[in-house]
């Protein structure tokens, strides 16, 4: 929703929500915050936090550039620019939301910033990488603030689906979000990590977007990325530690003609180094974002018996 940035940044004595908007990316910009939080550039994160404080609808966001909110609006949406920049908190931290798949999850700090591919594979109902129609057994790992499972459950009504994380406090969160979405019934959260409170339940699609950060690009992130959880984002010196977990598992708990999907953003060029073995399909994306990978059950036995 990229806000019209072709007038001066000074604020006019009744602004608009435009002038808001290019007042706030302007600072933005001059104050060198990093992005990736749901936004990729300053004028969107700035247009987020300006229809957040407003109370506006982003679906009516022509009509709303015009808007003149008045001295206390103005004040809000200051006070939240101020915060931005001041903390470099994550613009969903300061909204305690944000959207996924077409939906709006709550978040705050005990959770990462919803933000993954998954959300297009979800809208596609992971065609065509496997029948929908077969999809009756869902896992998430590492499920954060529950956003792909919830996604999946709503994306596969016939579907259960079981959501695991190793953080209590995720887990409250997800629970928020779960109720919200009124998809209890259906949906099971499970503390614990990776496959280890599931028994020897088996999936029919496992999905996955774990920690894939190494300890030295931990170092190296942004600081808006050290107000997400650290167990969250970091795995280990080379950032596949529960990616290890899980591929390891995984012939005990993918049922047959089943399918793992796993991000990993930047980690894939180590994760294709680390199992030259294992015929891993790597995702295209028609609305940007890659470090995605398939596995199928197939496959992933063909590997096994040595064909």
């Amino acid at each position: 929703m990229p806000a019209r940035t072709d007038a001066p940044t000074d604020l006019p004595i009744e602004p608009t929500v435009a002038d808001l908007i290019r007042q706030g990316a302007a600072e933005f910009e001059r104050a060198g915050l990093a992005y990736g939080h749901g936004t990729d550039n300053a004028v969107d994160e700035a247009a987020a936090l300006v229809f957040h404080a407003l109370g506006l609808d982003h679906s009516q966001a022509e009509a709303a550039y015009e808007v003149r909110p008045g001295a206390d609006g103005v004040a809000l949406v200051r006070a939240l620019f101020a915060e931005r920049i001041a903390k470099r908190v994550p613009a969903a931290y300061l909204m305690g939301r944000m959207w996924f798949a077409g939906l709006e999850f709550e978040v705050d700090p005990r959770v990462i910033v919803p933000r993954s591919p998954f959300a297009e594979l979800i809208h596609g109902r992971f065609e065509p990488w496997i029948d929908p129609a077969r999809v009756h057994r869902i896992l998430d790992i590492g499920t954060g603030s529950g956003c792909i499972a919830i996604a999946c459950a709503v994306a596969f009504p016939d579907a259960t689906v079981d959501a695991v994380d190793v953080s209590p406090q995720a887990l409250e969160v997800a629970r928020r979000n779960v109720a919200r979405h009124e998809v209890g019934d259906r949906l099971r959260l499970h503390l614990g990590d990776v496959y280890a409170p599931l028994g020897d339940a088996r999936y029919d699609l496992i999905v996955s977007n774990p920690p894939y950060v190494s300890d030295s690009e931990m170092q190296d992130l942004p600081p808006e990325y050290l107000h997400e959880p650290d167990l969250a984002l970091r795995a280990g010196a080379d950032g596949l530690d529960v990616v290890r977990r899980i591929l390891g598992g995984l012939s005990q708990h993918l049922g047959p003609g089943g399918a793992l999907f796993v991000e990993v953003g930047d980690s894939d060029v180590r994760v294709q180094e680390a199992f030259p073995e294992l015929p891993l399909t790597w995702l295209e994306f028609e609305h940007g974002g890659g470090g995605v990978f398939l596995l199928r059950a197939d496959d992933l036995k063909r590997t096994a018996d040595g064909r």
